[in-house]
């Protein structure tokens, strides 16, 4: 098994599947970041327009139930047949347009969940509608939803994966790139066992980092 385990993880070959996944790494913070600030903005239209502007609160809704009711990997393929440009930029976008929906949905509940009065209690001090947002509620939403926000994190680490299909160079495409120079069942196992340990590595580390700023906030 150790002769084994020498001939599949050359330094060739463990260059080559960390190269794929920094590029994993790469493409899901653009989509997170992208992601998050649409759905945010998706989340404020939905919940707080009203009057003139209600329609762009029934096209927030249609989009996010659209999205959030058909796969990722569809639109994954989808845009990168149909959007022309560079691999990477189409995928950061295939995701972060499949992504916001979900984040706008996960934004719009911390939203509900602050007290109505609080834009009163702005009013009377002074503050602006916008202003209001920015400095009482944004703060307070974010505080709230980060457990929801790191489980769609580590979501989009796992769905660039879906990223294989369409020859990005990722890192489960680039271990599959791997895999094919291996005949042996149990090197298979070996390889398959180092995508997952790659993987819960960077998830359960991103896990204890957002834990230990909730504990930070609660005994501040």
């Amino acid at each position: 098994m150790i002769e084994l385990a020498k001939q599949i993880f050359t330094p060739a070959n463990v260059l080559f599947m960390l190269k794929g996944l920094r590029m994993t790494v790469i493409i899901a913070i653009f989509a997170t970041v992208i992601s998050l600030f649409f759905g945010t903005l998706l989340a404020l239209i939905r919940t707080y327009a009203s009057g003139k502007w209600r329609w762009a609160g029934t096209l927030v809704a249609i989009y996010t139930e659209f999205f959030r009711c058909t796969p990722n990997l569809l639109w994954i393929l989808w845009i990168y047949f149909t959007v022309k440009g560079n691999k990477v930029g189409v995928s950061v976008f295939a995701i972060s347009l499949f992504t916001s929906a979900v984040m706008a949905e996960i934004v719009r509940g911390g939203l509900n969940s602050i007290p109505k009065g609080q834009f009163e209690g702005a009013t009377s001090q002074g503050f602006r509608f916008t202003e209001t947002l920015w400095y009482i509620i944004l703060p307070q939403t974010f505080k709230k939803i980060i457990p929801a926000l790191l489980s769609q994190v580590i979501t989009i680490i796992k769905d660039t994966s879906f990223l294989k299909m369409v020859d990005v160079a990722e890192f489960m495409r680039n271990s599959a790139v791997v895999l094919g120079s291996i005949y042996d069942v149990r090197g298979m196992i070996l390889l398959f066992g180092f995508e997952a340990l790659c993987y819960f590595t960077i998830c359960f580390a991103l896990s204890c980092v957002v834990r230990g700023y909730q504990r930070t906030i609660v005994t501040g």
